[in-house]
């Protein structure tokens, strides 16, 4: 089992609780998304596999997971990096806090303060079919035209935080 840390609303820890069950339960959890982008400008977003326990099948950043009980954020943010889309950045940049509460499929509850990472990547992406089933670099313009005429095609989290990371990772150039 992996517990994943719980958190109040200043994203203080407070506990610990079973990833699965946090999410029926709908506790307050910390989690991170990456948003990984080449030197042309584009971003990386991953198709999450069928099989995940939320969200399969649907378009989302390039990485994104919880903190585990016991370490640290960062720590987390590399291995999850390297575990899903199998790369190591060292130029990550944490950049804003997203928090919400969704109601998914499966009856299942996210209720995330999402720490947001921005990385600079252009190497090889190797995709662990665990996590994700298809990747795709895109421009950011047609990636939020196509949010907008199809979002049921991304997953919540990503269409509610992904204009901003946008903008953050355009101001750093």
């Amino acid at each position: 089992m992996e517990y994943i840390v719980l958190v109040d609303e200043k994203d203080q820890i407070v506990g610990s609780c079973e990833k699965l069950y946090t999410h029926k339960k709908g506790y307050l959890h910390r989690a991170f998304s990456v948003f990984v982008f080449n030197d042309q400008g584009k971003m990386m977003i991953q198709q999450r596999a069928e099989h995940k326990y939320h969200s399969g099948g649907l378009w989302t950043n390039a990485c994104c997971s919880h903190q585990i009980a016991g370490t640290e954020l960062i720590e987390d943010v590399h291995a999850r990096l390297q575990y899903e889309i199998g790369i190591q950045v060292d130029n990550l940049k944490e950049q804003f806090i997203y928090s919400y509460r969704a109601d998914l499929d499966h009856d299942l509850i996210e209720n995330e303060v999402d720490h947001i990472f921005t990385a600079n990547y252009n190497g090889p992406i190797s995709l662990n079919p665990e996590e994700a089933m298809d990747y795709q670099w895109v421009d950011v313009d047609q990636l939020l035209i196509d949010i907008k005429n199809n979002p049921q095609n991304y997953t919540y989290w990503f269409k509610g935080c992904v204009k901003e990371a946008i903008n953050h990772y355009q101001k750093d150039k």
